[in-house]
């Protein structure tokens, strides 16, 4: 009778502890909750998230670095022009010793006049530009934004884009030596339809080498960057001379190429 008994008390808890392993399983209630697999699950996304931001960050530089040395073949405002008008571009690269100092200093006095000496960005000039309330926006971008915009990204004034030109003009002014910056200007910079360069421009325009430029020979390129698919270096409208003679006086005030000897 004893084993009896006790065979049946062990065989009620085996049938209780089931139960009751059941019920916790169906309910929830056991010692087992879900609050593992969902931190598990948020670590697993935020390192996917962190490799893909440092995958990202190494797969710019990379596209960055190479031209602290190596000429552009392209850029893709060229690329662009190409697809948008099935036409082909003149572009020439000409190192920074075969460039006219004149332009040099031309384009920084028409267009980033504190090129030498700011990081990439021109605050002062990003919060005048901001408080135009009408008229035309003027316009607050440095060389090296340009340059960013220029050879890696597309016109526009999204905030994708915009982002994307901070990024790479910190990803420029960090890798890049200043006069590097403005020698890859100077070369992938559009100075009329289907023109991208000095190399180009000189040729086509003045039927001279790009280190013969005089000082308006460069003035009237410069003049023109704003909007060179509507201004014309080669038969420059009075608002094109103007300007160029402007930016003569501007040249002058700055201290002629003088003030670019430090880059």
């Amino acid at each position: 009778m004893g084993t009896t008994r006790h065979t049946t008390r062990r065989t009620t808890r085996r049938k209780i502890s089931t139960t009751r392993t059941l019920t916790q399983k169906i309910l929830g209630t056991g010692r087992k909750t879900t609050r593992r697999p969902r931190a598990s699950g948020l670590k697993r996304m935020l390192l996917i998230l962190a490799g893909v931001s440092v995958g990202s960050v190494l797969l710019s530089i990379l596209v960055v670095l190479p031209w602290r040395w190596l000429a552009p073949p392209t850029s893709t405002f060229m690329l662009r022009e190409q697809v948008l008008h099935d036409r082909p571009v003149h572009y020439r690269w000409v190192p920074w010793d075969r460039i006219s100092p004149h332009l040099a200093i031309a384009v920084v006095a028409a267009e980033d006049q504190k090129f030498p000496v700011h990081h990439g960005f021109d605050f002062e000039s990003i919060v005048q530009a901001l408080d135009e309330k009408k008229g035309r926006l003027r316009g607050a971008s440095t060389i090296s934004q340009q340059v960013a915009k220029n050879l890696f990204l597309w016109p526009g004034r999204s905030f994708v884009r915009k982002g994307l030109e901070a990024y790479f003009t910190i990803l420029i002014e960090t890798l890049w030596p200043k006069r590097r910056i403005l020698e890859i200007y100077l070369n992938v910079a559009e100075f009329g339809p289907d023109t991208f360069g000095v190399g180009a421009a000189s040729r086509r325009y003045f039927t001279k080498a790009p280190d013969k430029l005089s000082l308006w020979d460069a003035s009237l390129l410069a003049a023109v960057l704003p909007n060179p698919k509507k201004m014309s270096a080669e038969r420059p409208s009075a608002y094109v001379r103007g300007r160029a003679w402007d930016i003569r006086t501007w040249v002058h005030k700055l201290g002629g190429v003088r003030y670019l000897a430090a880059i």
